[in-house]
Formats: structure tokens, sequence, C-alpha cells
């Protein structure tokens, strides 16, 4: 992860960081999801917030976010203190400012009833979050390559 410009793992170039939003309240999460990217040296710039408050205050620029990024993607936990995931899901979905940024439920429910509700809320992907170190970290790195690199996202 870097904040300047710089060439993907596959030799492609970048023009600019690619901001993730990561919203996940479990430090122990953000810190594996954090080195996972960093594994890829890619242009990924990750920004993390603990819960759906500061989620929504990110996106909106509000209460001490004001110069926060527009990130190109959202990580996002669905169990999470004061808002949830589902709760900031459909907010993000229901505006039209936000519903354009891509979304993906990365938690560790494999429930049916989560997956199906967080389709419905329009999440953009579902990832069950792996309990194995190395599948983690290739699961973040295949989400990384697939949002940041080979799919077109608006600008």
């Amino acid at each position: 992860m870097t904040d300047q410009t710089a060439e993907r793992g596959d030799s492609t170039p970048t023009a600019a960081p690619f901001d993730v939003l990561l919203v996940e309240d479990d430090e122990g999460d953000v810190i594996m999801i954090r080195e996972a990217l960093e594994a890829r040296a890619t242009s990924t710039t990750l920004h993390v917030v603990n819960d759906g408050i500061e989620a929504v205050a990110f996106l909106r620029r509000t209460d001490g976010y004001q110069e926060a990024p527009r990130p190109r993607l959202i990580l996002l936990d669905l169990n999470m203190p004061r808002k949830d995931g589902r709760e900031v899901l459909a907010e993000v979905k229901t505006d039209p400012d936000l519903t354009a940024i891509p979304v993906v439920v990365f938690t560790t429910s494999a429930a049916d009833e989560d997956v199906l509700s967080s389709y419905s809320l329009h999440a953009n992907a579902y990832v069950t979050k792996p309990t194995d170190l190395d599948e983690f970290m290739a699961a973040v790195g295949k989400v990384d390559e697939f949002f940041a690199a080979t799919v077109r996202l608006p600008a």
C-alpha cells in the first residue's frame, strides 16, 4: 500500500492511489487487512473507521472527515457497535451521491439470511472472512485485484 502513484503487482501502472474505506471494529482484522494490502505492493490506500456512524461521516465528509477522499471501494463488516453494516449499506445504496461506490461485505457471518439481506440492500459482493490466515490474506488480495485492477469503476 502506498500513498503515491505506483505500479500494481502485475506491472500495470496506476494513475493515483486506489482509496478503500474499511469499516471494521475488530483491530485484529484491520491489521490483517492492512498487511494483506501492503504485501501486494499496490497503490491501494486504506482508510479505516471503526463503526457505521464514523463510516457515514467519512462518506459524507462531516464530523471531522471534511478532507476525506471519496473511496473507490468500501469493505464493510456487518456486526458493529452503534450502527451496523446493514444500516450503512442501506444508507450508501439509497444516497444518490454514494450509491455508485461498490460495497463488499467482508464479515465473519456465513448465515444465508445475512447474505440475502446484503444483496437485497444492493451489496456488490459478499465475502465471508476465512478463518485460516493464508486464506484470509488471499481473499483480501482477490478483492483488491478485482476492484482495483480488473473492473472499471466510475470516476
